[in-house]
């Protein structure tokens, strides 16, 4: 396996440390937080680092004002939800004046660590989110293997298609059998796999409580406590609906979607692209990975999408930079524009709506709506963004992307 940089997330910390003297980053299991760590690690000084999954470490710990208010420099603790008592007291030692170390902390189980980081360290601890790979870190010519394959990093540099099947096969019956009781949750890992595989199903939809309840012979409190389970553990994302006053009847259920592109074919039993180009998921394993791909480069958190029941729909709206920008996603070689595309550039006010698609090409189809391949979405978004700092992207396709 070959070492990917990931400067982009390297700065991201960078910056939050400017601010506050903790930094979290927060992840999926395996998708390269402690690599993340430890390179950001080389350009401190002393640094310390703790495994809170290893016995030993946990020990180390076992009398934690002592063993942390003499460290200097970096220290760095890893799984950071398997000890939540570390919280009061990293809470003393972020206040003291004489403070002389900088803590990263890393984990895996968003709703616990927020929850009580909220509680215990408000204002003093900023937060970076971590996915797996984008492609402005392995390449746009990688585009294909990284939607075929996903983007946690062993599954995309294994040496070949069934390497990646199988790691990523280990991956959901880790993920079920040891990583959700470790987190206190006490669901039977067959019960939990079969609704993870009916939200693959389900991938790109509208939430339907009801359907769900029914097919798992429970409640709708109960499905919905699943979602949140797999959303708070970052395989599943919840994008919410955006409605207003448009003297309109909107969705307001949000869509689910299977966070990473492999573990969605996996579910589905699609071992590569070739399986997958046939089946009814094609597209919207397409919509789901480039949805994942523009807010991992965006790093934003309120994204959208929005329908009407009379069928007018955008499958992704962001705020940039003050102003509203749509995105659809299609499959199609030569995409074009379509009714749904103008009611929602009228109803919503879009600055410009974006066709994201797999080809190689970027045109025009009028002067708000555009057509452009993926692999230009970074030097889109960055001439959106507030202030460009220095490491924002530099355009390599100016010429078609000014056209645009």
């Amino acid at each position: 396996m070959r070492m990917i940089e990931r400067d982009r997330h390297i700065e991201r910390v960078t910056d939050a440390f400017r601010v506050h003297p903790a930094v979290v980053i927060l992840g999926p299991r395996q998708c390269g937080k402690t690599t993340l760590a430890r390179l950001f690690s080389r350009g401190e000084g002393e640094v310390s680092f703790f495994d809170l999954e290893s016995v030993v470490d946990r020990r180390k710990l076992s009398a934690p004002m002592r063993a942390l208010e003499r460290r200097r420099g970096l220290v760095v603790l890893d799984e950071i939800q398997r000890m939540p008592e570390l919280y009061e007291c990293l809470r003393v030692l972020l206040d003291r004046p004489d403070r002389h170390a900088r803590f990263l902390l890393l984990g895996s189980a968003s709703p616990r660590i927020v929850r009580g980081m909220s509680e215990s360290l408000a204002g003093r601890i900023g937060f970076v989110d971590l996915s797996g790979f984008a492609f402005d870190e392995t390449g746009a010519e990688t585009m294909e293997r990284l939607w075929e394959r996903g983007a946690f990093p062993r599954s995309f540099l294994a040496p070949d298609m069934v390497a990646s099947n199988n790691w990523r096969e280990g991956f959901i019956r880790t993920f079920l059998e040891r990583d959700i009781p470790q987190l206190g949750i006490s669901i039977p890992a067959e019960a939990l796999r079969r609704f993870w595989t009916m939200i693959a199903h389900y991938h790109g939809q509208v939430w339907n409580g009801a359907e769900f309840a029914r097919s798992l012979g429970n409640n709708e409190g109960t499905a919905r406590r699943y979602l949140d389970i797999l959303s708070g553990a970052f395989v599943v994302r919840v994008l919410p609906p955006w409605f207003e006053n448009l003297g309109k009847r909107q969705l307001k259920s949000p869509k689910v979607y299977i966070r990473d592109s492999g573990l969605l074919h996996s579910l589905l039993g699609l071992n590569d692209l070739e399986a997958l180009s046939g089946h009814p998921k094609f597209g919207p394993s397409w919509e789901g990975f480039a949805i994942e791909q523009i807010l991992s480069l965006a790093n934003i958190r309120s994204a959208y999408y929005w329908a009407t029941h009379g069928g007018a729909e955008l499958d992704l709206m962001l705020t940039l930079n003050g102003r509203r920008y749509g995105f659809e996603f299609k499959t199609s070689d030569a995409p074009g524009s379509t009714r749904s595309m103008r009611i929602a550039l009228r109803d919503l006010g879009l600055e410009h709506l974006y066709i994201i698609y797999p080809g190689r090409d970027a045109y025009a189809i009028n002067g708000r709506i555009s057509v452009i391949p993926l692999s230009h979405i970074e030097e889109v978004l960055a001439s959106k963004m507030p202030n460009p700092t220095k490491s924002a992207p530099v355009p390599r396709f100016r010429s078609a992307i000014e056209d645009l």
